[in-house]
């Protein structure tokens, strides 16, 4: 990955609480995936900012390489890599997903 693109990431994660890299942006998501966690985030009334990955292929890439995760979307939350969509259902089923947004701790 590019150094300006890598700068750009981490620039993007740090500088929003709560960040979804994603397909489309939450009013229009472009994926199945993206709607479902920018459905969750919104039932949990989180306050939170999209990327839209379509619009720039080279954050495409490179997000996937920042997380070593393969896939989109991705959330951040405090600077740090929560997961995808599987693992944002899970930790919304199980309620520390709520916990994460209020500022606490999960437990790995």
């Amino acid at each position: 990955m590019q150094d300006e693109v890598r700068s750009r990431i981490d620039e993007l994660v740090k500088s929003n609480r709560v960040l979804l890299f994603m397909k489309g942006n939450k009013v229009f998501p472009s994926c199945g995936f993206s709607a479902q966690v920018v459905q969750i985030l919104k039932h949990h009334g989180a306050e939170f900012e999209t990327v839209n990955v379509l619009a720039d292929p080279s954050v495409r890439a490179g997000i996937k390489e920042y997380s070593d995760w393969p896939t989109i979307p991705q959330l951040y939350v405090d600077g740090e890599f929560v997961g995808g969509c599987d693992i944002i259902t899970d930790l919304h089923n199980s309620g520390e997903l709520q916990k994460l947004l209020a500022g606490g701790a999960t437990e790995g």
